[in-house]
């Protein structure tokens, strides 16, 4: 007893060193994301932080950066507009080398390029639709018009990824409504992800327009079947006209690939719900973070914070987490670390709840919790609903 208040000093101090480390490293962060900051730092590259070190600061980055600010929508996003050059000067020139002389070395390296290149631009695609552009405005035409030559050839469908995931997945948030929803399917089964994944893979050009036509959004459903299926009308052309042999590798594969990568990537995402609050943001999608992915594919990691405003920029995920960490604590928010959601569906698959329990942050209530006890809970919380857990847990709809 004559300890306690001891204790409860070391405790208190600690917390408040605790929350001013937090304070710092919001305030150092929103200086680096605010263009007339002298700590302004806007993202060049995706492997090097420091590029002042590496390139003449002077006579060539400094210069190139104030050119390059103008041309993205955001300042910060130099990136982007870096990775959209690199698309059209390697994407673009090598499938059209592919249809104009084939050979399967070519296909082949082709290929290996676009797979490396397909999760950070689907990423860049996921702030493009968001917020409507990554692009300055004033080369708005060219903003609007540049996917439907690079999405073939990322393996998205023409406007797909925008209606199926803006105007259907955020409006059902991994409800019962959306066809992306997990909540039906026990999470770490092979078959029932199979299932799942058959049904994405061979029927959504289906279901979106049917699930827009039952929610009265008819001008949603023609466009998306419209835009779906002149997509396939454009492989079947391009392989009639220009050759089987590159329309499989410049479209077909890379299409191939990214739809099986898309629900590989959603699974983990919405692999652990709240049974008891499945329709809670904190409760029904997950966070990640020391995750090389969130280098390369803008912070893809924080999808609670992502789910809670769509509209977020990319770079303000991690001070909204920072900010909101004792919320995230207190409604039992999921955090992982040093494990990317494509690795906590294979996870799943192998059963291996304890390599997941390794890589859990606990917070709050979670910090209690025996390696036994969180094994436990990530065990609850992939388990399949019934339709009568659905009709109680989600009774307005």
């Amino acid at each position: 007893m004559g300890n306690a208040p001891a204790r409860r000093r070391v405790t208190s101090t600690a917390s408040t060193e605790n929350n001013a480390d937090v304070h710092e490293a919001v305030t150092t962060l929103k200086a680096m994301r605010e263009p007339k900051n002298i700590g302004f730092e806007p993202t060049v590259l995706m492997t090097v932080d420091d590029v002042e070190s590496r390139l003449p600061a002077k006579s060539f980055l400094r210069p190139l950066l104030r050119s390059l600010r103008r041309v993205a929508r955001h300042e910060t996003d130099v990136v982007m507009v870096l990775h959209l050059a690199l698309y059209f000067t390697t994407s673009v020139p090598s499938a059209v080398y592919l249809y104009m002389n084939f050979s399967y070395l070519h296909g082949i390296l082709h290929l290996i390029m676009q797979f490396y290149y397909l999760g950070t631009y689907t990423l860049m695609m996921h702030q493009h639709i968001h917020q409507r552009g990554i692009l300055n405005k004033k080369f708005g035409l060219f903003d609007k018009l540049f996917p439907y030559i690079t999405d073939p050839l990322m393996g998205h469908t023409w406007n797909t990824y925008y209606y199926h995931h803006v105007k259907h997945h955020h409006v059902e948030g991994n409800g019962p409504g959306d066809l992306s929803s997990t909540i039906r399917y026990q999470r770490d089964s092979v078959v029932d992800f199979l299932r799942y994944l058959g049904r994405f893979y061979f029927l959504v050009w289906l279901d979106l327009p049917l699930y827009f036509l039952r929610t009265r959004r008819p001008n949603s459903a023609f466009r998306t079947a419209g835009w779906e299926l002149s997509t396939y009308l454009f492989y079947f052309t391009m392989s009639k006209l220009c050759g089987a042999k590159p329309t499989f590798f410049v479209y077909v594969a890379p299409f191939m690939i990214m739809r099986l990568g898309l629900m590989v990537g959603n699974w983990g995402q919405h692999a652990f719900v709240d049974p008891d609050e499945p329709d809670s943001d904190f409760r029904s999608s997950i966070t990640l973070i020391d995750v090389p992915s969130n280098r390369f594919c803008f912070n893809d990691g924080y999808h609670t914070s992502h789910h809670l405003n769509p509209m977020r920029h990319w770079r303000d995920h991690p001070i909204s987490f920072l900010e909101q960490k004792e919320t995230y604590a207190k409604e039992g928010a999921l955090v992982f670390h040093n494990i990317d959601f494509l690795m906590i569906t294979v996870r799943l698959m192998m059963k291996d709840y304890d390599t997941l329990a390794k890589c859990l942050v606990p917070m709050g209530d979670q910090i209690k919790l025996s390696m036994e006890g969180r094994v436990r809970l990530l065990k609850r919380l992939t388990k399949r609903f019934t339709e009568e857990d659905v009709r109680r847990t989600f009774p307005q709809r």
